[in-house]
């Protein structure tokens, strides 16, 4: 894996690495699975939550990129700057900026996630999984 200086220079490959939508579908089902387990955590006070929101959040994620992405996971050699990048793609699907996230890096993806992708020029919707609907 190349060695990265800055944040800024390991966010476009972070992308790249999850320029396929089936990847980053499995991104945002465990990081969705982390951030509920914390909640419910900080609610009861059980640290079992902890060790689901772990195994949720990364098992999902290392099973999308063998299965789905064929790509490598970041978070071995960049752990601290892969958990920052899941949250920015996480916030950025969430508030509908994601597409221009994968423009600004020069990234060409089908679909990617974003309020914006959904709703195409003939007015018709996509799915939340950023696929056309039928």
């Amino acid at each position: 894996m190349r060695k990265f200086c800055r944040f800024e220079e390991f966010w476009p490959h972070y992308l790249h690495e999850h320029r396929d939508p089936r990847t980053r579908t499995m991104h945002f089902i465990g990081t969705t699975i982390a951030v509920l387990m914390i909640f419910a955590w900080m609610a009861t006070g059980h640290e079992d939550y902890l060790v689901l929101a772990l195994v949720g959040s990364y098992g999902v994620a290392w099973f999308s990129h063998l299965v789905a992405g064929h790509s490598r996971s970041a978070t071995f050699w960049h752990p601290l700057w892969s958990l920052r990048a899941v949250l920015l793609m996480y916030v950025t699907w969430l508030n509908g900026t994601l597409d221009d996230e994968f423009r600004r890096a020069g990234i060409r993806e089908r679909r990617a996630y974003s309020r914006k992708s959904r709703i195409g020029a003939s007015g018709s919707s996509a799915t939340s999984a950023g696929f056309p609907a039928e």
